[in-house]
């Protein structure tokens, strides 16, 4: 080899190695979202752990109270930056492209960096937990809050917010992208009608719609929050100050729960039918109701604001928009509801975890509506009832519809069988633990003992520690997740091309095709 033919052949590679990129199947990037949010998710859950296990007892006996705030912060950001966001885009990436006679992706480039962008983000921000660990000087893990409300975030002194606040930005530049790359998959690259397009595919379609809107809000909330700290500036500490804050994260960050919603709302609307021996009823009326939470949901931020001093006659609005967004989600829940009505239900692994979602649904969903009501809200906007709500929404509903699609699209992304007594039995530790943490919390939360706090009085104690027995029992669920995933993957038996024995049945099987 010439010394001249070396930078050539060197730029022939590099070429070689982004035109593998550009062409990367859309499953392989699926598997990356996946592994990422489980390794996250399980880094999320520890910080969880940690939480229940300082609230053991009344005072601060394991941790200062600053320590408690740091975990509070880091479990916040984690699981919704980092764990469900990239679960719901790996599940898009592997099922969207076959269900709508795609070949890929439509910027499958763009979907690669997009992913790549979110292992900065990760370590930004963690940077102060990981700081801490390190015995780094002057990097201590980030205490303010998930909310990031100023002016404690703006004042804080620890380099950690700042690495947190450009890791927050990459999670809104990665986040767009992705999105924008999914939508336009579906509105470009489908084989199929509008008419056949199925469900998940819509809640897809409309999550990504909204991600495309609400994740650039958070980008320029965060620059300026990021400027005032770096520049010297007054974004959010003058002017409007803490609640020109509020509005505009509580813009973003309400349409990001059913940004988080949606798409499993989609896997439960999927997955349901298949084992119940039928089509889904009312599929029409789920892809309105889907189109309908997508654009209500920019409508009702200001429920987070009751108690700001916010006038009662905006109060009024806000409360009927919030109400008016629980209708289309009832009319899913009457969709799954009269799909199982007579229906040959088959109690597979993934049916299974879909039906305790469904059951956690109308839990979580009947305790939101609660907080829609101006008196009740800015009675219990600040116990421990907010805190039993959002973990029945997202971790037992978002979490086991997750659960569902991991173990339904699992021969699809493997190639395996999955092992279903394994499977079963994370489930059953999974929807025990959810049920005892939280159905304690909301009992905490119904005597108004107030959230965010390291400490509470002593009378208390015996069911904060029942809600950390539930926690435990939630972890032991994701060690026999693991080993189910392991032996899976390592003993499992190749799936074969109708995993789940659907050719024939009512419900299509597009995916498996």
């Amino acid at each position: 080899m010439t010394r001249s033919s070396t930078p050539r052949r060197a730029l022939e590679e590099a070429s070689g190695s982004l035109a593998g990129l550009s062409s990367v199947d859309h499953r392989r990037i699926a598997r990356w979202h996946l592994v990422f949010a489980l390794v996250m998710g399980l880094w999320g859950g520890l910080d969880a752990l940690f939480l229940r296990t300082a609230l053991v007892t009344p005072g601060l006996d394991r941790w200062t109270a600053e320590t408690y705030n740091a975990f509070f912060t880091t479990h916040g950001l984690t699981m919704l930056f980092l764990f469900v966001l990239p679960a719901i885009w790996g599940f898009a990436y592997a099922a969207v492209p076959p269900l709508i006679k795609a070949e890929g992706t439509a910027f499958p480039m763009l979907g690669v960096w997009a992913f790549w962008l979110q292992v900065p983000a990760a370590l930004a921000i963690r940077a102060g937990t990981i700081g801490g660990i390190l015995g780094l000087a002057g990097l201590e893990p980030v205490a303010s809050g998930w909310t990031l409300y100023p002016p404690l975030s703006v004042l804080s002194l620890n380099p950690a917010v700042d690495a947190l606040l450009v890791g927050l930005l990459l999670v809104a530049v990665g986040t767009a992208v992705t999105a924008g790359n999914l939508a336009v998959t579906v509105l470009q690259c489908r084989g199929i009608r509008w008419l056949d397009v199925d469900t998940f595919t819509w809640t897809v379609l409309t999550a990504s719609a909204m991600a495309v809107v609400a994740f650039p809000v958070l980008a320029v909330t965060v620059a300026l929050l990021l400027a005032d700290r770096s520049l010297g500036t007054a974004f959010v500490v003058g002017g409007g100050g803490p609640l020109g804050w509020q509005h505009l994260f509580w813009f973003f960050a309400h349409p990001l729960v059913y940004v988080l919603v949606l798409p499993p709302m989609g896997i439960v609307s999927h997955v349901l039918p298949r084992f119940a021996g039928r089509r889904l009823f009312g599929r029409r009326s789920s892809v309105y109701s889907t189109l309908a939470i997508g654009v209500v949901s920019f409508t009702v931020w200001g429920h987070h604001l009751f108690v700001t001093g916010m006038s009662p006659s905006v109060r009024t609005v806000f409360m009927l928009s919030t109400l008016a967004v629980a209708l289309p989600s009832s009319a899913k829940l009457c969709t799954w509801l009269v799909t199982l009505w007579g229906g040959s239900i088959r109690y597979t692994a993934p049916m299974l975890a879909t039906l305790a979602a469904v059951g956690f649904f109308v839990v979580g969903g009947v305790t939101g509506v609660f907080l829609a009501a101006v008196p009740i809200n800015i009675r219990y906007t600040g116990t421990y009832y907010v805190v039993a709500h959002f973990h029945l929404l997202l971790a037992g509903f978002v979490g086991l519809a997750l659960v569902a699609g991991a173990y339904y699209w699992f021969p699809l992304l493997t190639g395996r069988r999955l092992e279903p007594g394994l499977a079963r039995l994370h489930g059953w530790l999974t929807v025990v633990g959810v049920a005892v943490t939280f159905g304690a919390l909301l009992l905490v939360g119904l005597a108004q003992l107030p959230r965010r706090v390291a400490t509470y009085p002593a009378a208390y104690a015996p069911l904060h520690q029942l809600a950390t027995v539930g926690a435990y029992v939630i972890a032991a669920g994701q060690l026999v997740f693991l080993l189910a995933l392991g032996r899976s993957l390592w003993v499992g038996e190749p799936a074969p091309d109708d995993p789940w024995d659907l050719e024939g049945a009512p419900s299509h099987t597009r995916e498996w095709r």
